[in-house]
């Protein structure tokens, strides 16, 4: 009898955990508004640079690359022009290299040059800025561009450089202990960001480690 009392608590218990972790996720973009938001950093590009003339997309490993992709196929299917696009990896310009574990590193491809040319990095996210300092570091090794400039799918704040993004699909007010979560087709399957509540983790330690706490799963935010 004690068995099945205790698998029953363990049942009810993973099953108040699962609700409040389902809770602490919020849709912030669907599959429409990323390829709007997209459809859109395209035309402004265009129209702040006057053309696709001397442009190169360079999308920063791993989701600003398949964002780059997407961005220079708008560009020509609005300006009739192929712009190329090219990837670039960060790892080693971080200046918090020494504090992370060993980085995954990824290819980076720039067979075009970009000497004397417009710049577009790519990212996901805006954060501190300091994965885009790192990616204009990586960037002048390769030449001396005419001008960089950069687009931004989400930008969420907290900046600690002073860095600005020039195109940004959306900006989003977050608190610190909240994590963005960006999902592509490429790699998710599906186009969607999300933002996720840290301190529900802490709720379902506390939940595990005490399944008698009185814990209302209405108040999470929708």
């Amino acid at each position: 009898m004690a068995g099945a009392n205790s698998k029953a608590l363990s049942d009810h218990t993973g099953e108040r955990a699962w609700l409040n972790k389902q809770m602490q996720e919020r849709q912030i973009m669907n599959q429409e508004d990323v390829r709007r938001a997209l459809i859109r950093v395209a035309h402004e590009i265009l129209e702040r640079n006057r053309g696709a003339e001397e442009l190169v997309i360079v999308g920063i490993h791993t989701g600003g690359v398949h964002l780059a992709r997407r961005i220079a196929a708008s560009l020509a299917e609005l300006e009739n022009v192929e712009v190329p696009v090219a990837t670039l990896d960060v790892s080693f310009y971080r200046d918090d290299i020494r504090q992370r574990a060993q980085p995954k590193i990824q290819p980076t491809d720039i067979p075009m040059g970009i000497q004397g040319k417009r710049v577009v990095l790519v990212d996901d996210v805006l954060y501190t800025g300091r994965t885009v300092r790192a990616a204009m570091d990586a960037l002048v090794d390769f030449g001396r561009p005419q001008q960089i400039q950069l687009a931004i799918l989400l930008d969420r704040g907290h900046r600690e450089l002073p860095i600005r993004a020039d195109y940004v699909g959306q900006n989003l007010p977050t608190a610190i202990q909240e994590r963005v979560k960006v999902r592509l087709m490429e790699t998710d399957g599906t186009d969607e960001v999300a933002l996720i509540f840290e301190d529900g983790v802490e709720e379902d330690q506390e939940l595990l480690e005490n399944p008698d706490s009185d814990m209302d799963t209405d108040d999470a935010e929708e």
